[in-house]
C-alpha cells in the first residue's frame, strides 16, 4: 500500500518542474545528487579547469543535480558513471588523522581510482563522442599524486565531481551518447530474476537491491531502506534479495525518487517529530488543491510557510477548524475527499522503520485535527492559536530541549491526532512527571493532560468527563483535591508573600499529588496559623479565603487517599490549575485571554 502510493505519487511528479524550472523528480535510471564542483577538461584530456556549483550562501550548499543514477555501496569500491567523490575520481580523500590534517589535508586513494578509472576506460574506449573522449584520454593521464600541482584546490576533496568538455555549456553525462551508453547499461543482466511486481502487478524484471532512500533524520549520509534483505533467516525458498519482497526495477526506482523528493526539506513536505521523519502528500484533481491541502497541513504542524500572505491566508482557515467548523464552509477550495497520505520514517541502522502511515480523505483528516484541538480545549485558554504538535512535545521534554523529547511518544502522539486514536497512555505518565520534577503546571501541560483523560472518556473508556473551567461540583477525588492545594498555596502566599523561597508547591507539589494522606493534614493545620495572620491585615480577604476552603473540602471524604493513579494524578493537575486560574482571573469578562505570566510560560 504505501510503495504503491509512492509510486503513483512519482508519476505525478514526473513532467512538473519546480521554481527554478528544473525537472522535481528525475527520469529512470537516474537520481538528484549534490554536486559541489566540475571538473572542466580539454579535448586532449587536460584538466583545465574547476568550477565551483556551490551556493553563495553564508553557509555554501552543493547544487541538485540529475546524475546517473548512483550505486548502492553495501562493500567493496563501486563506481558511479560520470560522476562520483574525489576518491573515485582523482583518487583523493580527506585525512582522517585529524592531526596529520593540520598540515596534510589529503590521502591518495588509488584503490577507489582505479576502480573508476578501469570501469571508464572499459565503457568509453570505443566513444566518438568528444567529450567522452576527453574523459577517456584524461583518465589514462591523470595520477593522483599530481593533485597538488593541478587546478584542484583543497575544497574540493571529498565532494561530489562532475566533467564539462571545455567551450561547451553540457555536462558529459546530458549527452546523447552519454545517455545512450547508460541506457544499455541498465538493460537487465543475463541472470536477473523476472516475476510479478507486488507494487504494479505486471511481469517485469525484479529489483536485487532497492535505491538508498536519504535525508531521513539521523539516518546514514549514504541512505537507507524499507525493503532490504542481508541475512540467512530472512530468506525462504531459496529466494534472496529482493526476491523475497518482488517489486519491478521500475517500481523500486520510482517509489524511492518520489521518498527522496519528499525528503528534501526545502520542498517543504516533510518535517522532524521526535525521531521520526514525517513525508506528506495530497492526491487532488488538480496541483492547485494539492498544494493547498499540503499547506494547510504544514502550517498545522508548525512548518513555517515563507509567503507572509499564504501564512495570513491559511492561518484563519487552521483557526476555525479548531473551532468545530467543518472543512467545506472554511475552505471551499479544498475539496473534502482529497486523499491525504502521512508517512512516518525513523532510522534503523541501514533500514528505515516505519513509525506510522495514515491514508485517507483531507475531511477526515480535518475532522480528526478539530477533535484534537476540542480535546485540547481547557478556560482560559493559553494560546493565542492552536498549539503545533513540537510545541506540544517540548512541555515532555527535560530542560524544554527538543533532544530530550521522547522519540517513541513523539510518533505515538502524532498517530493519535492524525488517525483520531486515544492518546498514548505514555503522554500522561511523562506530563505527570515533568511537573513533578520542575513544578510548572502550565495551561499547554493541563490541556494535553486534560486532552489524554476527555478523549479516553469520548472513547468509553473513562466514567467521567473532565472540565474545561473551574467545576466547584465535580467531586472527582483528584480534581477535588487539586483545587484544595490550590487553595493551600494562595491562603500560605497571602499570609507570608509572594517572595518566599520555597512555597508549600514547591517542596509539596509532587506528594500531595501521588500520596496526599501523607501531607494534606499537615497543610490544612498550618494554614490556620496562615489564616490567623491574614486576619490582622485583611479580615474580609482571610473570610473569603476560609469559606473557599470550606467549599472544596465539602466533597471530600473524611480521610485523604493513600495512592492517586496516573488518571487521578492527571485530574489533580486540572484541579490545581482552574482553581490557581480563578485568583488570578481579570476583573473584565473577556474569556479568551489570558496573562501568561500566571501560566509559568
Amino acid at each position: 500500500m504505501i510503495l504503491t502510493a509512492l509510486n503513483d505519487y512519482y508519476h505525478r511528479l514526473a513532467g512538473q518542474l519546480d521554481s527554478s524550472g528544473q525537472a522535481k523528480v528525475p527520469p529512470y535510471g537516474f537520481s538528484d545528487e549534490k554536486i559541489s564542483h566540475v571538473l572542466i577538461l580539454s579535448k586532449d584530456g587536460q584538466l583545465v579547469d574547476v568550477q565551483s556549483l556551490l551556493s553563495a550562501d553564508k553557509k555554501p550548499l552543493p547544487k541538485l543535480l540529475p546524475v546517473p543514477q548512483a550505486v548502492k555501496r553495501t562493500s567493496g569500491a563501486k563506481p558511479n558513471f560520470l560522476w562520483d567523490k574525489t576518491a573515485y575520481v582523482l583518487g583523493v580523500e580527506g585525512n582522517k588523522d585529524k592531526q596529520a590534517a593540520k598540515t596534510q589535508p589529503w590521502v591518495l586513494a588509488e584503490k577507489t581510482f582505479e576502480v573508476f578509472k578501469n570501469h571508464h576506460i572499459q565503457t568509453l574506449k570505443e566513444s566518438s563522442d568528444a567529450g567522452l573522449r576527453a574523459l577517456f584520454l584524461f583518465l589514462q593521464s591523470w595520477k593522483p599524486e599530481q593533485f597538488d600541482q593541478s587546478k584542484c584546490k583543497t575544497a574540493i576533496v571529498d565532494s561530489n565531481v562532475i566533467f564539462r568538455l571545455d567551450g561547451t555549456k553540457t555536462y558529459l553525462h546530458e549527452s546523447s551518447e552519454a545517455i545512450a551508453i547508460w541506457s544499455r547499461m541498465l538493460e537487465p543482466a543475463d541472470d536477473s530474476v523476472s516475476g510479478g511486481c507486488l507494487v504494479t502487478g505486471e511481469q517485469s524484471t525484479l529489483a536485487r537491491l532497492h535505491p538508498p532512500i536519504k535525508g531521513v533524520y539521523g539516518g546514514q549520509s549514504s541512505g537507507g531502506s524499507i525493503v532490504s534483505f542481508n541475512a540467512e533467516s530472512y530468506t525462504s525458498f531459496g529466494k534472496e534479495q529482493g526476491e523475497n519482497a518482488p517489486v519491478s526495477d521500475a517500481a523500486a526506482f520510482a517509489y524511492t525518487a518520489a521518498l527522496n523528493y519528499l525528503l528534501r526539506r526545502e520542498n517543504r513536505q516533510c518535517i522532524s517529530v521526535g525521531d521520526a521523519s514525517t513525508v506528506f502528500w495530497a492526491h487532488a484533481p488538480d496541483q492547485q488543491q494539492e498544494q493547498q491541502a499540503q499547506d494547510l497541513f504544514s502550517m498545522v504542524m508548525n512548518m513555517p510557510v515563507t509567503d507572509d500572505a499564504q501564512a495570513a491566508q491559511i492561518k484563519p482557515v487552521m483557526e476555525q477548524i479548531a473551532k468545530g467548523m467543518p472543512l467545506t464552509e472554511v475552505a471551499p477550495n479544498i475539496d473534502a475527499a482529497t486523499r491525504f497520505y502521512i508517512l512516518g520514517l525513523a532510522p534503523n541502522a541501514s533500514r528505515l522503520s516505519i513509525r506510522y502511515w495514515m491514508n485517507s480523505s483531507f475531511g477526515e483528516l480535518a475532522e480528526n485535527l478539530a477533535w484534537h484541538w476540542r480535546d485540547l480545549a481547557i478556560q482560559p485558554i493559553p494560546w493565542k492559536e492552536p498549539p503545533s504538535v513540537w510545541r506540544l512535545l517540548i512541555q515532555t521534554a527535560a530542560q524544554g530541549k527538543s533532544e530530550n523529547i521522547p522519540p517513541q511518544l513523539a510518533g505515538e502522539l502524532l498517530r493519535a491526532i492524525i488517525t483520531g486514536q486515544p492518546y498514548p497512555h505514555m503522554l500522561l505518565a511523562q506530563l505527570v512527571q515533568r511537573i513533578r520534577s520542575d513544578g510548572d503546571v502550565n495551561g499547554l501541560r493541563v490541556a494535553m493532560i486534560r486532552a489524554v483523560l476527555q478523549r479516553k472518556y469520548r472513547k468509553g473508556q473513562y466514567l467521567e468527563e473532565l472540565p474545561m473551567g473551574l467545576d466547584e461540583n465535580n467531586v472527582l477525588p483528584g480534581y477535588r483535591l487539586g483545587r484544595l492545594f490550590a487553595v493551600l498555596e494562595r491562603i500560605q502566599s497571602t499570609a507570608l508573600g509572594s517572595d518566599l523561597n520555597a512555597g508549600i508547591a514547591d517542596r509539596y507539589y509532587g506528594t500531595a499529588s501521588a500520596v496526599p494522606y501523607s501531607v494534606f493534614p499537615r497543610l490544612i493545620a498550618s494554614s490556620q496559623n496562615h489564616l490567623s495572620k491574614i486576619r490582622k491585615d485583611k479580615p474580609g480577604y482571610a473570610i473569603n479565603l476560609k469559606k473557599d476552603l470550606a467549599l472544596v473540602m465539602e466533597g471530600l471524604d473524611a480521610q485523604f487517599p493513600k495512592h492517586f493513579s496516573i488518571d487521578q494524578q492527571g485530574q489533580f493537575a486540572l484541579g490545581y490549575y482552574h482553581q490557581k486560574q480563578k485568583y488570578f482571573a481579570k476583573k473584565s469578562t473577556e474569556t479568551d485571554t489570558i496573562d501568561t505570566e500566571t501560566l509559568g510560560e
